[in-house]
């Protein structure tokens, strides 16, 4: 057995035994409200929005795995499914201090605006009560804003996986997992959703459900795996299971409900209003998706359906609680074009992402971006409401964000690379990750 399976294997045990013996602090009152701060109804909606949010990833690995060719589903829908224990382990021991802990960052003005949070303060969910925490969800037990975000932790590197489907060692993956986790996604959760981040409260950036922390963030390291993994031997391939897209589809429409309309973080009238700009901006994607291929010559299909819902549900989510349903209809057009056209772009055709994830999130999340940037309805916080400064500065965050993802992407390839080969032997390729890998097939 060979040393680097023996690592990942000691790491993974070494979380429980330190937990067991982990002597845990007590919660710091002073940042937490009482039990009669709780509201019912908001905690009952958090609970089901947190398991609609994990619904999410196996959809997506039913969506991605209904894409591939046969002999590579298997391993496909396993490395989206496996995020759920990686990542779930990391974000309790050490993930959501980096995410939400005190900020360590930069001074400006008399305040610290955090970079990453304390990775110490709530280690292994230390201070982690049932009480509600006044600045992170007032209302609800704060283990349930902890688990909420970690269905977001969970679902990003599993986007990723579609951009070098077919051709990645599993076991480099998992390392990939945990590294991107807590180099990128870890600094941008804080950064975005943390209230003293300096990309949302500096920058006064704003990101209502994860169009920047997590499609953004997942397409630019996307575009960096497909670009250091090159491409596969035979790059064209027949989707080996429709069905099993629209089933992933579907259960990802449904889970985004938990995705947009949970992160008004109570039972409001913001979850309303994100719950049906998300599906109006889908629905309108998808038609948007479908008939603009016709009008090119391409013929109407499912699969090329689902991209265009999929494609709506990225777009909408940075703005879903901050617009109107009429401006969702909007989203869902404009980011279905685009996408559209990024999709079916030559020069992207060169590179080799296999599912076209940076297409379809990378660029779906920059539209999503920029679109909130233009239209969100709060006070001061876009161009039609705050004027050209405000635009401007969500501009040079994205800009911003869209390097540090790929950097810190490629990066993160570049150095694994060195320690653990992270593609497969062409022969391996050949015969298909399912066998090679797993040793399962269909």
């Amino acid at each position: 057995m060979k040393f680097k399976w023996k690592l990942a294997f000691l790491i993974t045990i070494a979380a429980p035994v330190l937990g067991l013996f982990w002597k845990h602090a007590s919660p710091v009152l002073e940042n937490f409200g009482t039990a009669e701060d709780l509201v019912f109804a908001d905690i009952a909606w958090l609970l089901t929005a947190s398991c609609l949010v994990l619904l999410m990833t196996p959809g997506l690995s039913l969506f991605y795995g209904g894409m591939v060719g046969k002999k590579n589903l298997i391993s496909t829908m396993l490395q989206s499914f496996i995020s759920l224990g990686v990542v779930t382990m990391l974000w309790v021991v050490v993930g959501f201090s980096l995410a939400f802990g005190d900020p360590i960052g930069i001074t400006i003005g008399g305040d610290t605006y955090g970079i990453i949070g304390n990775p110490f303060q709530y280690l292994f969910f230390d201070q982690v009560a049932e009480l509600p925490h006044k600045a992170l969800g007032s209302t609800i037990p704060f283990i349930l804003f902890a688990l909420f975000q970690m269905k977001f932790a969970v679902i990003t590197p599993a986007i990723i996986t579609g951009s070098f489907a077919e051709r990645v060692r599993f076991i480099g993956y998992l390392f990939f997992i945990g590294i991107f986790c807590l180099f990128v996604y870890a600094p941008l959760c804080h950064m975005v959703w943390h209230p003293n981040g300096l990309i949302g409260s500096y920058f006064g950036v704003l990101d209502f459900a994860g169009g920047t922390v997590v499609h953004i963030s997942a397409g630019m390291a996307s575009l960096a795996g497909a670009l250091f993994l090159g491409k596969r031997n035979k790059p064209h391939h027949e989707p080996s299971n429709i069905t099993y897209v629209l089933l992933g589809t579907g259960m990802l429409w449904f889970g985004w409900f938990g995705f947009n309309a949970g992160s008004s973080f109570g039972a409001n009238g913001t979850a309303a209003i994100a719950f049906a700009t998300t599906t109006i901006s889908s629905a309108t994607a998808m038609m948007t998706w479908v008939l603009f291929d016709r009008i090119q010559g391409r013929k109407i299909s499912a699969l090329q359906a689902c991209i265009g819902a999929v494609v709506g549900l990225v777009v909408i989510t940075p703005a879903a609680g901050y617009i109107t349903v009429p401006e969702s209809f909007f989203f869902g057009a404009v980011g279905a074009i685009v996408s559209n056209l990024a999709m079916n772009a030559k020069f992207l055709k060169k590179i080799d992402d296999t599912l076209d994830v940076f297409a379809c999130h990378g660029i779906g999340g920059i539209m999503g971006m920029i679109l909130t940037a233009i239209f969100a309805g709060k006070e001061g916080s876009s161009l039609l409401h705050g004027g050209i400064g405000v635009f401007a500065s969500h501009m040079v965050v994205l800009i911003g964000v869209c390097i540090f993802s790929f950097g810190m992407g490629y990066l993160i390839f570049f150095v694994l690379n060195k320690f653990v080969t992270l593609r497969v032997r062409e022969e391996y390729e050949e015969v298909g990750l399912d066998i090679s890998q797993h040793g399962e097939s269909i």
